[in-house]
């Protein structure tokens, strides 16, 4: 994969909740392909964002690809929700649930893209089972809960190690995606790794100027 084939998926966790509609025209402007959206229950996580409500807001505003992560407990309860919200994507954690594929047949049934996502901490074995079905796989570069953190060592070889493994099952067609620390400094690194989609929060909207920060990424 070459460094400009990657998507940047600018998460809106680091906008200004207060106009959101002003950072859906920064990634506009600046070419971002997807749009992320994390969502947190204060349980899964130490942190209380959005919900649905707001997606639905959104959604007349943009027609990119709205990519909603759920780091919440009972993810099957707000599937729906996100889905009749207007989300895309609607990726879950296999910490959160003890049926998983219940979860990923719910995302498939609503027709969006299904996506499961795990802790630093918890082994890619935990996922594999799982590789099969679903369309996106959410590497967590940092402990989830809160933007601004930085990257954790490590995360590369988990990446490629994922590439190696989804390569080894015939799976490529999986999208790898990898969210937090996210920089420009390191952004070719992790493409070079194996990811297809690139999350950056603070690393956009914590600039001067988003539009060119997102530019600034393709030009890797």
């Amino acid at each position: 994969m070459t460094s400009n084939s990657f998507k940047l998926a600018p998460s809106i966790l680091s906008a200004d909740f207060g106009d959101l509609r002003t950072a859906l025209d920064y990634c506009k402007d600046g070419g971002a392909h997807w749009i992320h959206i994390d969502v947190m229950d204060n349980q899964f996580v130490p942190n209380l964002t959005i919900g649905p409500p707001v997606v639905q807001s959104l959604r007349p505003y943009t027609d990119k690809f709205l990519d909603v992560h759920m780091m919440v407990i009972e993810p099957e309860k707000l599937v729906e929700p996100f889905a009749r919200a207007g989300a895309d994507g609607i990726t879950f954690h296999v910490e959160a649930t003890d049926d998983p594929p219940a979860v990923i047949n719910l995302i498939r049934s609503t027709g969006k893209q299904v996506g499961i996502s795990l802790k630093p901490g918890t082994p890619l074995s935990a996922i594999e089972p799982y590789l099969d079905q679903v369309d996106l796989v959410l590497i967590m570069s940092v402990d989830p809960g809160f933007g601004g953190q930085g990257y954790l060592p490590g995360s590369t070889d988990r990446i490629a190690e994922l590439k190696a493994r989804l390569n080894e099952l015939c799976l490529d067609g999986v999208i790898i995606e990898v969210d937090g620390g996210v920089k420009l400094n390191n952004a070719r690194k992790i493409v070079t790794a194996g990811g297809d989609v690139l999350v950056a929060g603070s690393a956009v909207f914590g600039t001067q100027d988003p539009t060119k920060t997102i530019k600034d990424f393709y030009a890797i």
